[in-house]
């Protein structure tokens, strides 16, 4: 309760200067912002991801990797509805100090601040409005999991980007396993089918899978590449089992859980080799991959493909609705 209510403080003085971030300690990180530095601001305080993305790039041993990107703003909020997410903010606000990241009261004020925007609120209902902010500063921006909370709103903002030519890239860590990229550049063979699994705790405010099954549901795509033309789902209280046929006959599946040990994985049937994707190792991989996004300006995942993966989702939604029917991913739009 004591660093809510210092965060709250805070806040309120920074209000006083309306459009200017706070200052605070940055105690083992660079104390100066160097001139040439690509300054990166974080939307959304209320997932780990915050504070682990600032570490990275702050980290002075990571400065080969980071190419002079720092860190160095951010809007706490941020869920206000999800308890899950809402209790964070004051303890991450508080860890994210610590990385040398000043505070800032407005999305607008951090905005005018930095060069680049990592979206990390965890709560996706918010990211549309945040997203028209981020479209009207004109600031590159990766948008972390999940891209929205309804199929209407990932296209929303995908369409946004798109007139107003902004690059936007999203995808989970799990895509950059290392065999699932051998996989997918055909080390081992033309991809006959795959499974993947992971987590998929669910929340009432997001489409099922989009909560946290988006993890395993990407790196199917990632091995088994774009094409899906239907979609069945196994519903159970701690289990989803989604069985994807595409196009050219192939099948994956995913099964997402909700008890048990919280891993990730799966297999890759190639004509080559059975492959285990079994070397999960965290975010670093991903952020090497942000790095090179606001480098070049251009996203490593085709909008086309991100705006799949959640239609593969909603089809499996739409299956659950009724008993597993099969659904045609073409039957599925954003009205």
């Amino acid at each position: 309760m004591a660093s809510r209510r210092e965060f709250v403080r805070s806040a309120t003085l920074s209000t006083l200067g309306a459009t200017f971030c706070m200052t605070v300690p940055t105690m083992r990180f660079k104390d100066a912002v160097a001139a040439d530095t690509r300054k990166i601001g974080i939307i959304g305080l209320d997932t780990s991801h915050s504070p682990a993305f600032a570490q990275f790039f702050n980290n002075p041993a990571n400065e080969a990797q980071t190419r002079g990107f720092r860190v160095t703003a951010a809007y706490p909020y941020g869920s206000q509805l999800i308890e899950s997410s809402r209790s964070r903010i004051a303890g991450y606000t508080e860890e994210i100090k610590r990385s040398g990241v000043r505070i800032c009261p407005s999305i607008k004020s951090l905005l005018s601040q930095v060069d680049y925007v990592l979206l990390e609120t965890n709560d996706g209902n918010l990211h549309l409005a945040q997203m028209r902010e981020i479209v009207r500063a004109k600031k590159p921006v990766f948008i972390d999991k999940p891209v929205a909370a309804t199929l209407q709103d990932v296209y929303s903002i995908y369409d946004l980007a798109r007139e107003a030519n902004l690059p936007v890239f999203s995808a989970s860590s799990l895509r950059y396993m290392v065999k699932a990229q051998q996989a997918a550049s055909g080390l081992y063979g033309k991809v006959l089918g795959a499974d993947t699994f992971s987590p998929a705790t669910l929340d009432q405010s997001h489409t099922d899978l989009y909560w946290y099954g988006i993890h395993g549901v990407e790196l199917l795509f990632t091995v088994m590449g774009p094409g899906c033309k239907v979609v069945q789902r196994v519903s159970g209280a701690e289990t989803d089992i989604v069985v994807g046929t595409w196009q050219d006959g192939r099948v994956g599946i995913f099964r997402g859980t909700r008890n048990g040990p919280h891993a990730y994985g799966g297999h890759v049937f190639a004509d080559k080799a059975v492959v285990s994707l079994d070397d999960y190792n965290g975010n670093t991989a991903l952020l090497n991959q942000i790095v090179q996004f606001f480098d070049t300006g251009k996203a490593p995942v085709p909008a086309e493909q991100t705006l799949e993966i959640y239609r593969f989702m909603t089809a499996a939604d739409e299956s659950k609705k009724r008993n597993g029917a099969a659904v045609l991913l073409a039957d599925i739009n954003p009205s």
